[in-house]
């Protein structure tokens, strides 16, 4: 469905402007790229049991169910910024529920968190969100130059999250957790298959810092990761084909060029952004987010150069923890979530969001006042 309504509105994007569909689409592909690249080497650390030592480490080193949360946090922080967000809630999301039960400690704390803070944490680099890309397309920014303007709003943004959840979440906090009593995530597969993925992964941040147009290199270094994982019989295609979601990653991509076809025939929302101060921008551009998914907003809102580009990536990244509609990553969660056995309640998620979401945007335009970008 989502793809069918991609490929309609591709087409009467072209048949309405080819020269904008064509701009449009030149920005938007990098980004599409770029995740397609990182969920493939995401797929090669998880078979080779990087995520998964990772999580059972946690699970063996925390003494409290604080102190488990909090390793969460950072996993996901660090995840989310190198590998993308999407890749964060489709590995880790059953990593972290299997860590909490290895310890006999609730799971709600971690399931919510690692969608939440994914989102909130995904400002540091270009790659960690389709929108910085689609945004960095005016800009012109190495990721060294990204991460100068963008690393205490990224913080911020992490910091404030983490402790909403955690206020939200307090009761399955309390109590001390015990030693584990199952292995739960399953280790890694052994110290060289943890390393090789290790190694992509180092692969994979490095071609985003120093490369202006990383998308293809760290595409072919995930497809080549894969393929080398296929033909040692490493993983299966259809598990391939599952993690990169084309159905509605091409969807998106329809609708994101469309949107941005039309940004660019229409002065509108420039002119609207260019009366909006800093805040006006991150508000705006989060319920533009809710309204059409972050992905086509970043491409209507990013058409033509903005006034406040920092900003308005704060509310297209932040912004969609208030809601389902928000970010591809809210459906990855939930299909993770499901198949490890957890019952996610978006209800939840979605009321621990919206408490969350203006503390961590005011939060994100401190931090981008004091690193002097807007």
């Amino acid at each position: 469905m989502l793809a069918a309504a991609g490929i309609v509105s591709v087409t009467a994007a072209i048949a309405a402007s080819p020269a904008d569909a064509r701009a449009s689409a030149g920005q938007d592909y990098p980004a599409f790229a770029l995740v397609a690249g990182l969920l493939l080497i995401g797929l090669v650390a998880d078979d080779e049991g990087l995520f998964a030592a990772a999580g059972n480490r946690l699970a063996k080193l925390a003494p409290s169910g604080v102190a488990l949360f909090a390793g969460a946090v950072i996993l996901t922080g660090l995840v989310t910024a190198t590998l993308n967000l999407d890749t964060s809630v489709a590995f880790l999301t059953p990593v972290l529920v299997y860590a909490a039960r290895s310890r006999s400690s609730e799971e709600a704390a971690l399931l919510y968190g690692c969608l939440l803070l994914s989102n909130a944490g995904s400002l540091l680099l270009p790659g960690s969100n389709l929108t910085n890309l689609i945004v960095l397309g005016q800009l012109r920014l190495t990721g060294g130059q990204f991460i100068a303007r963008m690393w205490l709003p990224a913080l911020a943004a992490l910091v404030v999250t983490a402790v909403v959840v955690a206020v939200f979440e307090r009761r399955s906090l309390g109590s001390q957790a015990q030693r584990p009593s199952e292995p739960g995530a399953e280790p890694g597969r052994s110290r060289l298959g943890w390393l090789l993925g290790l190694a992509a992964v180092v692969v994979g941040t490095v071609l985003v810092l120093v490369l202006r147009a990383p998308a293809i290199p760290v595409l072919l270094v995930g497809v080549a990761g894969a393929s080398l994982h296929l033909v040692r019989g490493r993983t299966r295609l259809a598990e391939v084909t599952q993690v990169l979601g084309l159905p509605v990653l091409i969807g998106l991509f329809g609708i994101a060029v469309a949107l941005g076809t039309l940004g660019r025939a229409w002065s509108g929302p420039a002119m609207l952004l260019g009366h909006l101060d800093s805040a006006g921008t991150a508000v705006l551009a989060a319920g533009a987010s809710i309204l059409v998914n972050n992905l086509p907003a970043a491409s209507l809102l990013a058409a033509r150069a903005p006034a406040a580009p920092f900003s308005l990536l704060l509310g297209l990244n932040v912004g969609p923890n208030l809601c389902f509609s928000g970010s591809l990553a809210w459906l990855l969660w939930l299909r993770a979530a499901r198949r490890a056995g957890a019952s996610p309640r978006l209800a939840r998620a979605s009321v621990i969001g919206a408490v969350a979401v203006p503390l961590a945007m005011a939060a994100g335009l401190a931090g981008l006042i004091v690193t002097g970008a807007r």
